[in-house]
């Protein structure tokens, strides 16, 4: 990136752990903001020790930042995060209800040391009669109907992703910036909240107008009637599979063209998209068989000289050496280990891009370990050597 980045200058505390809170500060420090990440002494964010496919939390969601790992439940730990939120620009927090306000850094008690404070509350659920309930993805995925359209019929199932934790976070980011923005003209800050649930709900708002449209509730994904004639998956002859659609007329005559179907582009019956659609439980059974018997590398090729929607089935393992990523910056070589050292693999960077030369987010700074920033953040927020000696004397300040 050219120039200064986009937030640069922005400082932000992050009180967080596991995914939602870590990735709003994650989107925060990409752009140029300085987060410090406030994590409990001794053990810091959990996720640094977590086994199995959760190893790669910490790592995914923590690039750019500074660790500050700090006893916030000793009055002078207290005492200190309330000297950094002084000229702190914004808070974000995803703990669970009231744990903040007990921990003496709720938005009552912020705003009244900085009243220019934004204050990103990142919850399970908005105001409302859930708003005390602990919540997580798989809960609201659940919960929204999101589930119930992602599995078969009976056997709902969360997204392979934690795509609720992601999307609460991006909402969250999206109302600081908009707060941040007002606060240019009052002068004053003000108390953000985005959560899971409705984020999920805001996800299923198509089907929920469908059912109101139609007065039908639609089924679930992989028993739905598709909007589209072709809209499917197929295996090649070399037994690999790939995602096939064609969303319009003007594909489907291209489509056509490419696999040498003249008597199907000639067909009435399927003219249009509305048709195809009708016609599916014909249509899509000799597309099989044509595709069937056909080379993977030959069906790709005639969809890219077609110019329609096709994808090859993919795992996440196939994204580190994917080319479209490796050629344009999508991927930064990031520290795999819950300490911040280690092996380098290449992660995903944020999806954006800035500015005329089409320049991707950097990172700076490998995922910290806990505590490696404790001594800069806080001798920049005034305190003495031995001051912040002290606070490690007494077991308020750790690192690791």
């Amino acid at each position: 990136m050219t120039g200064p980045n986009p937030l640069q200058g922005l400082k932000v505390l992050e009180f967080s752990h596991t995914i939602m809170g870590p990735c709003a500060g994650l989107v925060l420090a990409d752009m140029g903001a300085d987060v410090i990440k406030v994590e409990p002494a001794p053990g810091g964010d959990h996720t640094r020790r977590l086994p199995g496919f959760a190893a790669g939390f910490f790592a995914t969601f923590n690039r750019n930042k500074r660790s500050l790992a700090i006893d916030l439940k000793s009055p002078d730990g207290r005492a200190t995060v309330h000297r950094l939120v002084r000229d702190a620009d914004v808070v974000l927090e995803n703990y669970g209800p009231g744990t903040m306000e007990r921990l003496g850094c709720g938005w009552e008690q912020l705003s009244a040391i900085n009243p220019r404070l934004v204050y990103l509350a990142l919850k399970g659920f908005l105001a409302g009669p859930y708003e005390d309930r602990p919540a997580l993805d798989e809960v609201v995925q659940f919960q929204s109907g999101l589930a119930h359209m992602t599995g078969p019929p009976g056997q709902p199932l969360r997204a392979g992703a934690s795509i609720i934790d992601i999307l609460g976070a991006v909402f969250g980011v999206t109302g600081v910036l908009a707060a941040l923005r007002e606060r240019d003209g009052t002068g004053k800050g003000q108390r953000v909240g985005s959560a899971l649930f409705e984020s999920a709900v805001f996800l299923v708002g198509s089907h929920m107008a469908g059912t109101a449209a139609t007065g039908e509730a639609p089924p679930p994904m992989p028993a739905r009637r598709g909007a589209w004639g072709i809209y499917d998956l197929f295996e090649t002859q070399d037994h690999r599979q790939l995602f096939v659609g064609v969303t319009s007329d003007q594909q489907w005559k291209r489509f056509c063209a490419e696999f040498e179907l003249a008597g199907m582009a000639a067909d009435p019956e399927l003219a249009t998209n509305a048709l195809r659609a009708k016609h599916r439980p014909t249509l899509i059974p000799h597309l099989r068989e044509l595709i069937g018997g056909m080379a993977y590398e030959d069906v790709r090729a005639r969809c890219n000289a077609a110019n329609i929607s096709w994808a090859p089935v993919g795992r996440p393992a196939d994204m580190f050496d994917d080319p479209h990523l490796l050629a344009g910056g999508g991927l930064l070589q990031t520290a795999i280990s819950a300490i911040g050292g280690g092996d380098l693999v290449p992660l995903p960077a944020l999806p954006l891009e800035f500015g005329g030369d089409r320049q991707r987010a950097p990172l700076l700074r490998q995922p910290p370990r806990i505590g490696e920033h404790n001594r800069e953040v806080l001798a920049a927020a005034g305190l003495d050597a031995a001051g912040i000696d002290s606070l490690y004397a007494a077991g308020i300040l750790v690192e690791g």
